[in-house]
């Protein structure tokens, strides 16, 4: 069973949640609360694993609560499910280590899967705001490197052949160009047996390179991954 908490201002969307997650069997609701704060006391007393958050809140709002929560219980994972789907959110609701997001039009199919998908340590994100994400990301040109590429591993290829939006001559963070070709496979939604697969490498040796790139460029998570490398023209829609 998935212990999870609703956080929704708005009571009838909220237990009316709280009633649809009851009836996934894999699931337990262990709370529900009003803002951020509620939330923030709900968590440490009941340490679930995921938060379904919503964004606009008073008092505390979501944004700020995934911040708190993430910082302080890294266990405990966050989907944002909130009825607006504008880059400004995505990208706060991203920075502050939300593992998902669902437009609050999700049927409980989407939270189910949700909700697993960030239990496996994966993210997930609404097709919708995914769209926007990468729409904006590609929209900006990215910022120039100021950091050499460290000399290129034998055994991989160009990354250009991976990561079509990435430079061929320096990566940001000190990034080599097998983790660059990783963070740009991930970018693309891949698994990591998917990228071991593309990559003709083990998965032992692409979670290598994840937690190498990882640790570089200081990221938390997959979802931080996918906002990095188009930020940094790693990565493009296809």
């Amino acid at each position: 069973m998935t212990k999870v908490i609703v956080v929704d201002d708005q009571a009838v969307v909220r237990e009316g949640l709280v009633m649809l997650l009851g009836l996934l069997p894999e699931i337990e609701v262990v709370g529900a609360a009003g803002d951020g704060e509620a939330a923030l006391r709900l968590v440490e007393q009941q340490r679930p694993d995921v938060v379904l958050m919503d964004l606009r809140m008073p008092r505390m709002d979501g944004v700020e609560a995934t911040g708190r929560i993430r910082s302080a219980y890294p266990d405990t994972q966050v989907v944002v499910l909130t009825t607006y789907s504008d880059d400004e959110s995505v990208f706060a609701a991203l920075k502050a280590g939300a593992r998902g997001f669902l437009t609050k039009d999700a049927d409980s199919d989407d939270i189910a899967r949700a909700v697993a998908t960030v239990m496996r340590g994966d993210a997930q994100l609404d097709p919708t705001v995914q769209r926007r994400l990468l729409d904006t990301m590609s929209a900006s040109p990215p910022p120039p490197a100021t950091t050499p590429v460290p000399p290129a591993e034998t055994t991989a290829p160009a990354l250009a052949s991976t990561a079509p939006g990435a430079r061929r001559d320096e990566l940001p963070d000190g990034l080599t160009r097998r983790e660059g070709e990783v963070l740009a496979l991930i970018a693309d939604g891949l698994s990591n047996a998917e990228i071991a697969a593309r990559l003709h490498i083990t998965e032992a040796t692409v979670k290598t390179h994840i937690n190498n790139l990882f640790a570089k460029a200081h990221l938390r998570d997959r979802a931080q991954a996918v906002t990095y490398a188009f930020r940094h023209g790693m990565a493009r829609p296809h």
